[in-house]
């Protein structure tokens, strides 16, 4: 794991950075990819510190988004068991602080099952680790990942925006402005903080400009083992929404706020290392010139064989898993609405190619070392950590079960395939990938991919999410039927 710069490692050390503050914040994530957190005193958090953690109400995993109890009794909190306490286990490497709170120092927990003392099945920070674990014990593998970033910026604030019932919002510029010199004077403060105190906080941004859109924002954050990736991410919203409250602004991580613009997007980026730190995706230099000759077809020939049979994992149980990396009611708008504009709805990859659910990124367009892979289906408003374990595990099993890539690339598909269903395509709603992300034989309930408990509480809280949303009567509906029908 890559820890934060001066984090202690050792309690001693905890209690000298800690020597003159008087209070601590920390916080986990639930299912939603929702920071719940709190301050502590510094004398609780360090007697926490120095044991297993601390009790922290089990309904993070017992409530929606907005804090509605989930329909249905759910595995880890319900009211069987009362909404017990879980332990929160405080992760040392995780040290920050946060510079638009006075330097308040902060910690991310882990949610671990107060029996076994292991994480939750569903625990986020969890999920990864154990991809990191296996990836590492079965290959020698570590997992390396970079998250991209488009969000919508409103001029708004959480009392405007409720009082206008979320329409009519103002974005922050108009017009389409991708990579524009100009938009970003416009709100120049507030841009310039982003990456500013994404420094100070230590989450990495590797680059910062306007997306297409009105008001829209891209930053990709900087490369890093897995773990932490998941960590940057998540902070990153955090910060992106604190540093906005602060200028009047709301960023929107929200999938297709829009049914006629482009979507919101969570590219991310993945690839493996060895214990020397070489990519394991990479050919070797002897095979840089013309490619590597036992390759599947000629969008594979500058990828490695395992990178190769990563790709195939990954394909082969994308559908199985797609709420993890599509979560949300919106989200399935962005990817059947959004084929113009490069949103993926099928199973397919490619050789730098932004219309395939997965873009190989190789030489000759990079250098070796940078090969990797582009998932491009994830929208916005991603739990990364989901997203990256299923990314890691699918892949994980791709190269230890040696699957082969059966299609071919998106090159070679034609607009009549499509129509001829001799391409496999997406589930279209929440609801369809979630039946099939449960059903007895899916790939998600593998052991070695997420398993039974994780699949059937997971699924079971996608499944509240299609009940309140077809619960709902919306402003079209309204529109389309009041009068005439």
């Amino acid at each position: 794991m890559t820890s934060t710069y001066g984090s202690p490692k050792t309690y001693d050390k905890l209690v000298e950075i800690l020597e003159h503050d008087t209070k601590v914040k920390v916080a986990g994530i639930d299912v939603d990819g929702v920071l719940r957190g709190k301050f502590m005193s510094k004398e609780k958090f360090l007697s926490s510190a120095k044991t297993d953690g601390f009790g922290f109400c089990s309904v993070v995993f017992g409530w929606d988004i907005h804090d509605r109890v989930y329909s249905q009794e759910l595995l880890i909190s319900n009211t069987r068991n009362g909404y017990r306490d879980l332990l929160a286990w405080i992760d040392l490497s995780t040290y920050r602080r946060i510079p638009w709170e006075n330097n308040v120092p902060f910690f991310l927990v882990t949610f671990r099952d107060p029996d076994t003392k292991s994480a939750l099945a569903v625990d986020p920070r969890g999920v990864v680790a154990r991809a990191e674990k296996r990836a590492i014990e079965e290959l020698g593998y570590l997992p390396y990942a970079g998250v991209e970033y488009e969000y919508f910026n409103f001029k708004e604030t959480p009392e405007s925006a409720a009082e206008k019932g979320f329409t009519r919002l103002n974005p922050l510029t108009p017009g389409m402005h991708g990579y524009s010199m100009l938009r970003t004077q416009l709100n120049n403060e507030y841009f310039q903080d982003l990456m500013d105190k994404a420094i100070d906080f230590e989450v990495n941004v590797e680059g910062h400009h306007t997306e297409t859109g009105p008001g829209v924002y891209e930053t990709a954050l900087a490369y890093t083992n897995a773990l932490r990736m998941g960590d940057n991410a998540i902070l990153f919203k955090y910060l992106a929404k604190s540093i906005g409250m602060k200028h009047s602004i709301i960023p929107s991580f929200m999938a297709k706020p829009w049914g006629n613009l482009p979507g919101c997007s969570g590219h991310t980026h993945v690839s493996l290392r060895n214990g020397d730190g070489k990519n394991v995706f990479a050919v070797s230099e002897g095979e840089l010139e013309s490619g590597r000759s036992d390759a599947v077809n000629e969008d594979t020939k500058f990828i490695s064989r395992d990178a190769e049979m990563f790709l195939a994992g990954v394909l082969e149980g994308l559908p199985d898993v797609l709420p993890t990396l599509v979560p949300t009611i919106n989200g399935y708008k962005r990817l059947v609405g959004g084929e113009a504009f490069w949103a993926p709805n099928a199973v397919t990859y490619g050789y730098d190619s932004r219309q395939a659910s997965i873009r190989i990124i190789a030489p000759p367009s990079v250098a070796p070392e940078a090969t990797r892979f582009e998932i491009r289906v994830p929208g916005a408003d991603m739990n990364p950590y989901y997203t990256l374990g299923a990314i890691f595990l699918l892949g994980t099993r791709g190269i230890k079960k040696e699957i082969q890539l059966k299609d071919p690339p998106i090159s070679r598909l034609t607009p009549e395939d499509k129509a001829q269903n001799k391409v496999k395509m997406l589930p279209k709603t929440l609801e369809e990938a979630t039946l099939r992300m449960m059903r007895p034989d899916s790939i998600a309930r593998e052991p070695e991919v997420f398993g039974n408990e994780f699949v059937d509480h997971f699924g079971g809280t996608r499944l509240h999410e299609v009940k309140v949303w077809n619960e709902a009567v919306t402003s079209w509906e309204v529109e389309r039927y009041l009068e005439l029908a």
